[in-house]
């Protein structure tokens, strides 16, 4: 069960964001109460939400996920593979020094973004991507054995991140799709498959028992109700412009 999370207000600056995604610019008033609805969706599910403020200097700092791992044991601070988010890095360390005594960083030359990091249990698959080297899921398998858990590497071929395609539902379900699909790595999970056209919706969250689903996509959602989930929906249009989702935008702990 997660009890917290931390996210980060869009700034003004977030029209100029990474993105490869050829959706158009995204609207600044709309982000801010899609933000806002994000939070209150998390809240309902029971956790307590620290609210950062925007960083303007840095267009894509709404996105968090990237910029640490935060385990039962410990917190990980990342060194994210596009250089123009580096300097994220030290104020997510400020907030997260409230919760954490025990905190560990990723150094050069490796590079790690959390986006490409899916927990199961004890156990975290790492990407290995356009953002994420070995050398930086070298050092993550390290800092992991110290606080009693493992990893494993998973090859990226086509999605930016590995949460691009992927999201762990507890309770052995695994949401996938792309070229996941083919990957005897995931064999074992009980799989809802995203249809290519939903293909976003992959990018889903499980917070407490609730699935939370990127809204306009009822085939994704039905088939995760199907297997008995709740789920809960929310609009996230202008950071999908961003090549951003649901997951990208907290560190749940």
């Amino acid at each position: 069960m997660f009890t917290r999370a931390i996210v980060r207000r869009p700034s003004k600056s977030m029209i100029h964001g990474i993105t490869e995604a050829n959706l158009g610019q995204p609207d600044y008033e709309k982000a801010l109460e899609q933000h806002s609805q994000y939070v209150r969706a998390l809240e309902s599910c029971g956790l307590e939400v620290l609210v950062l403020e925007a960083l303007e200097a840095h267009p894509d700092a709404t996105f968090v996920e990237d910029t640490a791992l935060l385990t039962r044991n410990g917190a990980i601070l990342t060194r994210p593979g596009a250089e123009s988010r580096r300097g994220e890095v030290d104020s997510i360390g400020h907030a997260v020094t409230r919760f954490y005594n025990r905190i560990q960083s990723i150094q050069a030359p490796g590079t790690l973004d959390a986006g490409d990091i899916m927990m199961v249990g004890d156990h975290f698959y790492v990407g290995l991507s356009a953002r994420t080297n070995q050398e930086g899921a070298d050092q993550l398998n390290r800092i992991l054995k110290e606080y009693g858990m493992t990893s494993s590497c998973v090859t990226l071929k086509e999605v930016l991140h590995l949460k691009t395609g992927l999201a762990y539902l507890e309770k052995g379900v695994l949401a996938i799709s792309g070229e996941f699909l083919k990957d005897a790595t995931f064999d074992k999970f009980k799989k809802v498959i995203v249809d290519p056209d939903e293909s976003y919706s992959a990018n889903c969250i499980w917070v407490n028992g609730t699935v939370i689903v990127p809204a306009g996509f009822p085939k994704t959602r039905q088939s995760i109700e199907s297997l008995g989930y709740e789920t809960l929906e929310v609009n996230v249009s202008e950071f999908r412009k961003l090549d951003g989702g649901l997951s990208c935008l907290s560190l749940r702990f």
